[in-house]
C-alpha cells in the first residue's frame, strides 16, 4: 500500500526558492501565484510523486506541469485557436506551477495566461527530463513521513543501527566503542527518521 505524501502546504514560492540552486530556474510569469499549492484531491490520490510532476498531459491537469522541446514543438504546430483551448484548459485546472525547461522560450500566449490566472510559470536550460526526475526526489523528500526518536544512531557496515533504551544504559558508552572500532556516529540523543519509500528509511542528525 502506497503512502501519502504530505504535500498539501507545499507552495510555488518554496519549490522555487528550494530548487532555483540546483535547476537554475528563473520566475518568468504568474508572480502573484506564489502561494499556489497542490490541489488537494490529487495529494491525497498520488501513488507516488511521479503522479505530481511530469512532462505535458492533460489527462493529470493538476501535477507540475513540465514543457521540455517536445511540447513547445507540438504546441508552436498547433492552429492558434486549438492552442489557446489546450492552453486554457490547462490554466483552469490550476496546477502549482508550469516550467518551461530545455532552454525553450515560452511562447507569448502561455505568458500572457499564467499571468492573467496568476500560474507560476517558471523557466531552465536544464533539461526536461532531469527536472522532472529532480523534483520527484524532491518531493518525495519533503513529503515523506518523519517521526523522531531518542537514541545513537550508528552507521554498521553500511546499514543503519539505532540504539535505544532507558537512560543512563549506557548508549553512548556503547556508541562511542562502536566508534573505536571504525563504526559512524550519525546522531547522538535525538534522531529524524523520514519514510522515503516502502521499503526505505533515512535517518539523519536534526538540523540545528
Amino acid at each position: 500500500m502506497s503512502q501519502q505524501l504530505l504535500l498539501e502546504d507545499v507552495t510555488a514560492q518554496q519549490i522555487f526558492d528550494e530548487n532555483i540552486g540546483d535547476l537554475k530556474l528563473s520566475w518568468i510569469s504568474g508572480l502573484e501565484g506564489a502561494d499556489r499549492k497542490f490541489n488537494a484531491d490529487a495529494v491525497r490520490s498520488a501513488a507516488a510523486s511521479s503522479d505530481l510532476v511530469g512532462h505535458l498531459n492533460m489527462i493529470h491537469p493538476s501535477r507540475i506541469q513540465i514543457f521540455g522541446n517536445q511540447e513547445i514543438d507540438y504546441h508552436a504546430k498547433l492552429p492558434s485557436a486549438e492552442r489557446q483551448t489546450q492552453i486554457s484548459a490547462l490554466i483552469a485546472s490550476n496546477p502549482p506551477c508550469i516550467i518551461v525547461a530545455d532552454g525553450c522560450n515560452a511562447d507569448e500566449e502561455l505568458q500572457l495566461y499564467c499571468q492573467r490566472s496568476s500560474t507560476p510559470l517558471f523557466a531552465t536550460n536544464t533539461s526536461a527530463a532531469e527536472v522532472i526526475d529532480h523534483l520527484r526526489f524532491y518531493l518525495t523528500k519533503i513529503g515523506a513521513p518523519c517521526i523522531t526518536m531518542h537514541g545513537v544512531f550508528m552507521d554498521i557496515l553500511g546499514l543503519g543501527v539505532l540504539i535505544t533504551g532507558e537512560s543512563g544504559l549506557g548508549k553512548s558508552e556503547l556508541g562511542l566503542e562502536l566508534i573505536s572500532r571504525g563504526h559512524g556516529l550519525v546522531a547522538d540523543d535525538a534522531v529524524d527518521f523520514t519514510r522515503l519509500g516502502p521499503d526505505y528509511i533515512e535517518g539523519r542528525c536534526p538540523e540545528i
